[in-house]
């Protein structure tokens, strides 16, 4: 059975969830100039570095260059990132993480828009920011890591 092509359909939504928890896994598509993908590319090294790898895979089939906004699109399965989402690698890896999550919130039919939702996937950008910090042996990721999370630690929202 092949993942749909899109998520429109209710049966395409039990479909691909299926799949998902049958162990099926996209290979992420990266679409986008050199630099773009060169930058999305040291995103995926480090959600892989901190073991987010599979669960990236479960749920982001591509991730394309746009020059608008940041955001995910569900019924593609993907992501669409402007450049300067990818400049920093760290950052780009926990939000991708963050997109990953509502992707999964989403075939669960879980609301990941609300502001519930988004509080939910943001936990899990810190989670992934901890495993990260403490799996990583490259020490500018580690205090990159720790900047961010006292930022977060630091918001009136978390």
């Amino acid at each position: 059975m092949d993942f749909p092509e899109t998520l429109f359909s209710i049966e395409d939504v039990n479909r691909a969830k299926k799949l998902i928890e049958r162990g099926y896994r996209h290979k992420i598509k990266v679409i986008g100039c050199p630099e773009f993908k060169k930058g999305v590319e040291a995103s995926l090294k480090l959600i892989e570095e901190a073991g987010y790898a599979d669960f990236m895979r479960s749920y982001i089939r591509t991730i394309s260059e746009s020059r608008g906004f940041s955001q995910l699109r569900e019924f593609e399965a993907s992501l669409w990132a402007n450049k300067y989402t990818v400049e920093d690698p760290v950052e780009a890896a926990s939000f991708f993480i963050q997109k990953a999550q509502q992707m999964k919130m989403f075939l669960e039919g879980v609301a990941h828009f609300t502001g519930e939702g988004e509080a939910i996937a943001i936990k899990k950008r810190i989670e992934f920011l901890k495993d990260l910090k403490e799996r990583t042996t490259d020490p500018k990721v580690k205090e990159d890591c720790e900047r961010k999370l006292n930022l977060w630690k630091e918001s009136t929202f978390f």
